[in-house]
């Protein structure tokens, strides 16, 4: 059994091992603040239809300064609705949104939290997830990402979790990092907020762990780090355009586990602001996701012990929408091949109008076979997602998923997200993770 210190205890050897706790960020200027107006657009117009999704929103508002009290105000109070209808059906990572919403920038929503019991809730959602991990071959209830989410929230909410059990559980080698080999930057960046949170309380005194915690928490911090970065792209986006907003914050807390050459954040700040210009984050969870990163915030601001709206201020960011464009044309038809892959291949080929999606494609194919072609639905906070096709469902504790692609490659956005292109080829695929 290891031996127990409070951390000041800990010898001057292992604080040398320890980096400071220091942030190194990039945000948008004044000057170019523009660029941010339509994430805002996205966010401020759209009709929420779950409370996660408006979580997510609310958080990223919080965290940046947005001064629309009355969207705040609207917002919180959907959140607040959809726990006291939902607590109980909420996964343990929407529960830990929904905490990390209210409990931003020392607002009454602080009060919900506790008068309703949700840090106990997540605690008891948390070891369901360890339980399950502990009965099905190490796979969680639902996945790593959510599984981080939950301990960063403990952790700053001042939860009950095992410092040694989740030390063990996030090496950096763990399987639930990697998507068909492939590994996963947002869960990994999850991870690294979650373990510097925890590194941080430590330091601070906050919990008791031993020396061995610690010092394997400051190397699954540097190790995950490193495979963060070795996903970084050309034109500095990390993993994907959806993956690079969380693994800004990740770095930015992370930055003496690194070389300044080996990351231009400038860089990425750029590529990503030339994106939004292209019309990327058109959804109200990945705009929420990018914005706080841009501003050069992270959710390890959203403090018990000060306020998230701090640094270099809040800019007036404009949350006026201008006028959509409209034309009197009616879209033309494409055709699309599309294909479901399970043991064999199933194909076919349909028409439908220029600017569908590929959830259209799946519907149209459905009209035509509905017992090779038949699919079912959920929606999701990212959009809707496919849970079956012929009947066969997608199953955590197996692993297994409904993968989309076009031209044999993996797309980054979903059904209801994707623009399908004439000649195309698409596939959905039944995947194992």
């Amino acid at each position: 059994m290891r031996q127990y210190h409070q951390l000041p205890l800990v010898g001057f050897l292992l604080f040398s091992l320890i980096p400071s706790q220091l942030c190194k960020t990039c945000e948008v200027t004044e000057e170019n603040d523009v660029h941010l107006n339509s994430l805002l657009s996205t966010m401020t117009t759209s009709k929420y239809t779950s409370g996660t999704q408006s979580a997510n929103v609310l958080l990223s508002l919080r965290l940046v300064g947005m001064q629309n009290q009355t969207l705040k105000q609207q917002l919180s109070q959907q959140v607040r609705s959809s726990v006291e209808m939902r607590e109980s059906n909420l996964s343990s990572g929407q529960l830990a949104m929904i905490i990390l919403a209210l409990g931003a920038c020392h607002t009454p929503d602080e009060t919900f939290i506790y008068d309703h019991h949700l840090i106990s809730h997540l605690q008891n959602k948390f070891q369901a997830e360890i339980e399950n991990m502990g009965a099905h071959d190490g796979n969680p209830l639902t996945n790593y990402y959510q599984v981080s989410l939950d301990v960063l929230v403990l952790c700053l909410f001042n939860g009950n979790y095992s410092v040694t059990k989740v030390a063990d559980l996030f090496s950096p080698e763990n399987k639930n990092y990697y998507l068909r080999g492939q590994f996963s930057v947002d869960t990994g960046a999850m991870a690294v907020l979650a373990l510097t949170c925890m590194k941080r309380s430590l330091i601070n005194g906050n919990i008791k762990a031993g020396e061995e915690d610690l010092k394997e928490i400051n190397n699954h911090i540097a190790s995950l780090v490193k495979k963060i970065l070795s996903q970084k792209k050309e034109n500095g986006l990390i993993g994907n355009i959806f993956s690079t907003g969380e693994a800004m914050q990740a770095l930015f807390v992370s930055s003496n586990y690194y070389k300044e050459s080996e990351w231009n954040c400038q860089q990425t700040l750029d590529t990503v602001l030339t994106e939004i210009s292209q019309g990327a984050f058109n959804i109200p969870i990945a705009a929420a996701q990018i914005l706080p990163a841009l501003m050069g915030k992270t959710y390890l601001d959203v403090s018990k012990d000060s306020s998230c709206v701090s640094g270099s201020g809040t800019f007036n960011i404009s949350s006026h929408v201008p006028k959509s464009v409209t034309t009197p044309n009616p879209p033309s038809n494409i055709s699309v091949n599309y294909s479901v892959v399970i043991t064999k291949t199933y194909s076919t080929t349909v028409t439908v109008p220029s600017g569908s999606v590929f959830l259209d494609v799946m519907e149209e194919a459905q009209k035509i076979n509905e017992t090779v072609f038949g699919f079912t639905v959920e929606k999701s906070s990212w959009g809707p997602y496919i849970t079956s096709v012929q009947g066969l469902k997608a199953n955590n504790n197996e692993r297994t998923f409904w993968e989309i692609l076009s031209g044999g490659k993996p797309l980054s956005q979903g059904v209801g997200n994707y623009v399908v292109h004439d000649g195309e080829s698409l596939e959905i695929h039944w995947s194992k993770y």
